[in-house]
C-alpha cells in the first residue's frame, strides 16, 4: 500500500547535482524528492565529504572494481537514508515552539490537510490533553520520499582496463538501478526517457520489487511518460514481468526542465483528460496481466491490485494551477521542478547559477542543440558552461575532455563510442565538414551547430562542487543548468516556507504578474517549435515532412479546441484563469492558422 504524502506537490529531479541532496535538507519535513543516480563520481564525493562532517569512517570504493558505479551509488543512498532518518529523530523530539523543526513541519502542511487540521486544533488546548495531541501528531510524522532517477536510455557499455567491453549488468543505467535495488531505501525509482527493454527485464533480479510476505513492495516503479499510450505500453512489458508500476507521473513534453522530448502536437491537457478517464481501465488491464506473471514467476497470488497513483509535472507556477490538476485533473501530486532552483534549502546550487536564474528574463530562456544526445536541452544564456565553451570556440580549440563519458554513444569515426562533445569527435568532424562543403556560408552553419555540443556529464555536476567548494574535474566545464522556462517568471531567491506558501495560495508574491497560464504556456512553446523545423527546412520539404507539420498543427488545433470548451465552461477550479487564457487562445488560434505549412 502507497503511503499517503504529507504534500500534494512533489520536487522532481534536476540534472545531475542540483536535487542529488535535497532529500537530506527536506525530507525530514515531510517532502518528497528524486535523487539523479547518473554520475556515480559525485555521490562518492559526497560521501567523502558527509561521513568527514559526520565524523564517520569513510572507505572509498576500489576504483577497480567493474562494480564501482552500482558500490557508489548503494553507499551514497544508504548514507542519505541514514541522514534523513536521524533528521527525522531529532525533529520528532523537538518541542512544539515557534522556530522549532517540528513546528515547521506541521505549519508547512497545506490547510486542506486531516494533520494540520489537528495541529490547529492542538494549539488552542492546554495541560495535559495538549501534551496528549502532541504525542499522536508526532506518531504521524513520516518522512517524505527518497525517490531515484535513472535516464533509461543512458545506458551505454562500460570497458574494462584492457578497453574490452564489460557485462551488460556494468552498463551504466544498469549499475544505477543495482546500486538503488541494493540500497536500505523503501521507496521508488523514477524511469524516464522511454523505454529500455533489457534494463526492464533486469529489474525483475531484484527481489524488492515484488511483495513481501506482508504483500507490500520495498521498491516501487514509477514512469514518467508523455501520454497514455506510453504509460500502457510500458506498464504492460513492466507487468508481464511480474513488475507493477506504482505511478505514472506525466510530464510536458517541452513545458519542463532538462531535456525535452517533443510530441506530435499533443497538449498536456488533453493528455491528463485521457489518463482522468481511462485510469480504472489501465488499473485493471495491468493488474490482470500482473497477477499471471506473479504467479508464474514467484508463485504468489494476489488478491487485489495495487493501487496506481497520478502525477503531474512541467510548467506549473501558482496555486490556483496547481488545484487546477488535483482537483479538475485528479491528479495526487503535482511536481514543482524549476521553481526550487532558486530555493538553496531544498537544492543544492552555486551562487552564480542562483543568481544568473534569478535574474533571468523571458527571452534568457531558451531550447538548446546542446545536448550530446541530439535532443533539445531547456538552458539559460550566460550560463558557465557555455562562457567556457566559448572561450576553446574562440581559441580554435572546441570541444570538451570527455571525463565521465556517460553520454559516449557515437561510432562516426571509432571503433568505440565517443561523445559528440568531445574534442575527439569535434576536431574529426570539423575536418570532414571542411573537406566536404564548399560553400562557406553552410560550412559556417554546420560548424556553429556542432560546436554548441556541451559537456553535460561533468557541467550538470559542478554546481555541486562549486557548492561545496570540493575539487572540480580536470579542465574548466563550468556549470550546465537546465531550468524549464516556466522559471523566467520567478524572481526571487527564495526561502522554503516562501516557496510552500506559494504553492499552496498562502502568498502570491514570488513571480511576475504577466505570467501566461501554464498551459498557454505550453502551446506557445509548441507553435515556435513547429515554426522552428519548418524554417529548418529552408522551404525543400519531402512528403514525409509535410505528412508530419500538418499532423502537428492539426494536433496543436485539436489542442486549442479543447481549452476552448475547458475554460468556456469552468468550474471554481479554472474561473480565476478563464478571461486569459480564453484571449490567449484566440491569439494562438490565428498565429497557428496564418502560419505558411507546406500542403
Amino acid at each position: 500500500m502507497i503511503q499517503q504524502a504529507p504534500h500534494t506537490f512533489h520536487i522532481p529531479v534536476m540534472g545531475t547535482g542540483y536535487t542529488v541532496e535535497s532529500p537530506i535538507k527536506v525530507a525530514h519535513l515531510g517532502i518528497s524528492s528524486v535523487v539523479p543516480i547518473t554520475d556515480h563520481r559525485l555521490v562518492e564525493n559526497l560521501v567523502e565529504m558527509h561521513t568527514q562532517k559526520l565524523g564517520l569512517p569513510y572507505t572509498p570504493v576500489d576504483k577497480k572494481d567493474p562494480d564501482r558505479r552500482a558500490k557508489a551509488f548503494t553507499n551514497y543512498l544508504d548514507l542519505v537514508h541514514d541522514m534523513v532518518e536521524k533528521n527525522l529523530s531529532t525533529l520528532k523530539g523537538q518541542p512544539f515552539t515557534e522556530g522549532s523543526e517540528i513546528t515547521k513541519y506541521f505549519e508547512l502542511l497545506p490547510e486542506s490537510s486531516a494533520l494540520k487540521a489537528q495541529y490547529k486544533k492542538m494549539l488552542s488546548a492546554v495541560g495535559d490533553e495538549q501534551k496528549q495531541m502532541q504525542d499522536e501528531l508526532r506518531s504521524q510524522i513520516v518522512a517524505g520520499d527518497i525517490d531515484v532517477n535513472i535516464m533509461t536510455k543512458l545506458d551505454g557499455v562500460n570497458f574494462d582496463e584492457n578497453n574490452e567491453p564489460l557485462e551488460n549488468i556494468y552498463n551504466d543505467a544498469h549499475a544505477a538501478l543495482r546500486g538503488f535495488a541494493k540500497s536500505k531505501l523503501s521507496s521508488s525509482v523514477v524511469l524516464s526517457a522511454g523505454m529500455n527493454p533489457r534494463l526492464f527485464g533486469y529489474m525483475a533480479e531484484f527481489a524488492d520489487f515484488f511483495p513481501n510476505e506482508n504483500g507490500q513492495l520495498k521498491k516501487r516503479i514509477i514512469l514518467k511518460v508523455s501520454d497514455y499510450r506510453s504509460a500502457m505500453i510500458q506498464g504492460r512489458f513492466l507487468a508481464k514481468k511480474g513488475l507493477w508500476v506504482s505511478e505514472f507521473r506525466i510530464e510536458s513534453g517541452l513545458n519542463c526542465g532538462g531535456h525535452a522530448f517533443a510530441s506530435d502536437g499533443y497538449l498536456l491537457g488533453p493528455i491528463l483528460t485521457e489518463f482522468k478517464e481511462n485510469k480504472e481501465k489501465l488499473v485493471q488491464m495491468l493488474a490482470n496481466e500482473y497477477a499471471t506473471a506473479l504467479k508464474k514467476e514467484k508463485d504468489i497470488e494476489l488478491e487485489k491490485p495495487f493501487p496506481i497513483q497520478y502525477t503531474v509535472q512541467g510548467g506549473v507556477g501558482d496555486a490556483d494551477e496547481h488545484t487546477m490538476f488535483l482537483k479538475h485533473y485528479e491528479m495526487q501530486s503535482v511536481g514543482w521542478g524549476s521553481p526550487f532552483m532558486l530555493v538553496p534549502e531544498a537544492v543544492t546550487i552555486d551562487e552564480y547559477t542562483l543568481e544568473l536564474l534569478r535574474k533571468g528574463k523571458e527571452e534568457d530562456f531558451y531550447l538548446s542543440d546542446i545536448s550530446p544526445l541530439g535532443v533539445p536541452f531547456n538552458s539559460i544564456r550566460g550560463n558557465l558552461a557555455d562562457i567556457e565553451k566559448q572561450k576553446k570556440i574562440d581559441a580554435g580549440k572546441p570541444g570538451a575532455a570527455c571525463l565521465k563519458k556517460h553520454l559516449e554513444f557515437n561510432t562516426e569515426f571509432s571503433k568505440y563510442p565517443i561523445c559528440t562533445a568531445s574534442i575527439k569527435y569535434q576536431k574529426t568532424k570539423i575536418k570532414e565538414l571542411t573537406e566536404t562543403i564548399a560553400d562557406k556560408v553552410e560550412l559556417k552553419k554546420k560548424v556553429d551547430k556542432l560546436v554548441e555540443k556541451a559537456c553535460l556529464c561533468v557541467g550538470l555536476g559542478n554546481t555541486v562542487l562549486f557548492h561545496h567548494k570540493l575539487e572540480v574535474p580536470k579542465g574548466n566545464h563550468g556549470v550546465v543548468v537546465c531550468p524549464g522556462p516556466n522559471l523566467a517568471y520567478f524572481n526571487k531567491i527564495s526561502s522554503l516556507k516562501e516557496m510552500i506558501d506559494h504553492i499552496y495560495g498562502r502568498t502570491n508574491s514570488l513571480f511576475n504578474a504577466d505570467r501566461p497560464n501554464v498551459f498557454m504556456k505550453e502551446l506557445k512553446i509548441y507553435i515556435d517549435y513547429l515554426k522552428g523545423k519548418i524554417e529548418e527546412c529552408s522551404n525543400d520539404f519531402n512528403a514525409q515532412q509535410v505528412k508530419y507539420f500538418n499532423t502537428f498543427r492539426s494536433n496543436l488545433q485539436d489542442g486549442i479546441s479543447y481549452y476552448k470548451d475547458m475554460f468556456s465552461t469552468a468550474d471554481d477550479t479554472l474561473k480565476n484563469m478563464k478571461e486569459k487564457v480564453l484571449a490567449d487562445l484566440t491569439k494562438y488560434r490565428a498565429e497557428l492558422e496564418n502560419m505558411v505549412v507546406p500542403a
